[in-house]
């Protein structure tokens, strides 16, 4: 049955080095419009869903060429807000063999979302229509005012019978008082999610969690318990990834529910566009827990959802929920006729 999916966050535009170039080979750039917010939103809408953005756009060109982006991917623009003249800008140079690919911001903080105010919102007409509302990390390492529009939304999203869905991604370039500055900000929004991504390293290092084990998989299994009997979290969801050295991908998905631990299997892939494979992922558990899959399948669909992603340009997941299935099946790799 289809739901109203509504992610907050940020819009940015996306501006990709060609190829493998570094920025300082470059002569020219692509641009498109990307964030979590538009990821989820729009890989919603893919899995049959209505995919919804509350977000704040820069009243100029700028910002219509990204509400003309949105709308090619679906998403509804109800809940979007135009004023200003900023919009946050990244620059991604693909990484190759042991080389990462590197993100490199502009100043986002002067942008028309980092700078909205609470009062630029619908609230109430955003928290009566939504089944599920996406927020991540990244928006939470922003301003003040973004952290308070986040968990005002949350909590009236949670009164009017909506569930709340909290992805931690944390990222350290974000947060100039490092964990220590972010966990109160964390611990709020768990303690208002049903539904949260994480894995042990942010147990650890952001909630400050102890463990004498070693093993990643070990450490899993005994913080991620704590985590959901602590705040009350009825879903946690996260993935292993690594990086061979034949330049594949491997990635094993986990989710914790039900006080159970089911993981998917270990699968491996080429990569031809990495950004975005975690909001996939994200998308193909909400997608599981919407359309009442079994645990088992829901985090094979998910992980299956991530290594789709990873072989589609550009940040924004676009597989349906038949290839996704075919791709859990192993159905695919052949041409299609």
């Amino acid at each position: 049955m289809s739901k109203n999916i509504v992610s907050f966050g940020e819009v940015m535009m996306r501006l990709q080095v060609p190829g493998y170039e570094l920025l300082t080979q470059a002569n020219n750039l692509q641009y498109s419009f990307s964030g979590t917010g538009v990821n989820v939103a729009s890989a919603m809408t893919k899995l049959g869903h209505r995919g919804y953005l509350v977000t704040k756009l820069p009243d100029n060109p700028l910002g219509d060429a990204a509400i003309s982006f949105l709308q090619r991917l679906g998403i509804e623009r109800d809940f979007i807000a135009r004023n200003g003249k900023y919009i946050g800008m990244y620059f991604l140079e693909n990484g190759f063999g042991q080389r990462s690919s590197r993100v490199t911001y502009t100043n986002r903080l002067e942008s028309t979302f980092n700078t909205a105010d609470i009062s630029d919102y619908d609230l109430d007409s955003i928290a009566a229509n939504t089944d599920v509302i996406h927020f991540c990390g990244i928006s939470l390492a922003m301003t003040d005012k973004v952290r308070t529009s986040m968990k005002t939304l949350a909590k009236l999203v949670k009164e009017k019978g909506g569930k709340v869905c909290f992805d931690c991604n944390y990222r350290p370039s974000l947060w100039d008082g490092g964990y220590e500055e972010a966990k109160p900000h964390y611990e709020d929004m768990l303690s208002l999610a049903d539904i949260v991504m994480m894995n042990e390293k942010d147990a650890m290092y952001i909630l400050g969690m102890e463990t004498e084990k070693t093993e990643r998989e070990e450490q899993l299994q005994e913080l991620i318990p704590k985590v959901a009997e602590k705040y009350h979290i009825q879903t946690i969801a996260g993935t292993h990834r690594g990086i061979n050295t034949d330049n594949t991908h491997s990635l094993k998905g986990y989710m914790y529910t039900a006080e159970e631990f089911v993981f998917s299997r270990n699968i491996t892939f080429s990569v031809y566009d990495r950004i975005g494979a975690g909001d996939a992922y994200t998308s193909g558990i909400l997608h599981g827990e919407l359309s009442d899959y079994t645990p088992e399948k829901t985090v094979e669909f998910a992980a299956a959802a991530g290594m789709l992603a990873c072989t589609i340009v550009g940040d924004t997941p676009m597989s349906t929920e038949a290839e996704i299935l075919a791709a859990m099946s192993g159905t695919v790799g052949d041409v299609k006729r």
